[in-house]
């Protein structure tokens, strides 16, 4: 059972690391070319869409398969491998934080500016409210998601 959880920790981990990672590299250069009401039009989608099934799913086994992993009692885990797990479970709890704490209010907020909500916010501005700040958050999450599943990978190899 521990194998196999351990195994399910470095699957989802690797799955949302690989998600942030291509959100950092490709998705958010490509958005940066739009004009400004493409840009929050798709950022506006983009955050309709992903917190949906699949995504919440992944979003909640990244952290659950690591915490079982630790919780379930293994006789020859080595003081090396539970540091490391541990190590990769703060990772990805960091993650979180920074997506609960920074990424959705940004998101809640672009969701509720300019045309979405009737105001007259122009878009150049409502994208400048966001697109810094978000990109700034997600790096930091990303990184924290990039090494949280190194970490536990790590540990499944140790």
């Amino acid at each position: 059972m521990a194998t196999v959880l351990l195994a399910l920790a470095v699957i989802s981990t690797g799955l949302y690391a690989g998600m942030m990672l291509i959100f950092l590299t490709g998705i958010m250069p490509a958005l940066a070319r739009l004009t400004d009401g493409e840009f929050v039009v798709a950022m506006r989608r983009i955050n309709e869409e992903v917190p949906r099934g699949l995504f919440l799913l992944l979003f909640l086994a990244e952290v659950a398969f690591p915490v079982a992993a630790l919780a379930v009692p293994v006789d020859d885990r080595s003081d090396t491998q539970w540091w490391l797990l541990l190590a990769g479970l703060i990772c990805v709890v960091v993650n979180h934080l920074v997506t609960v704490a920074g990424n959705i209010p940004l998101n809640n907020a672009l969701a509720s500016s300019g045309a979405a909500s009737g105001a007259a916010t122009p878009d150049s501005a409502v994208r400048a409210a966001f697109e810094g700040r978000w990109n700034r958050f997600h790096a930091v999450r990303t990184v924290f998601a990039v090494g949280g599943f190194a970490l536990i990978v790590s540990a499944s190899l140790s």
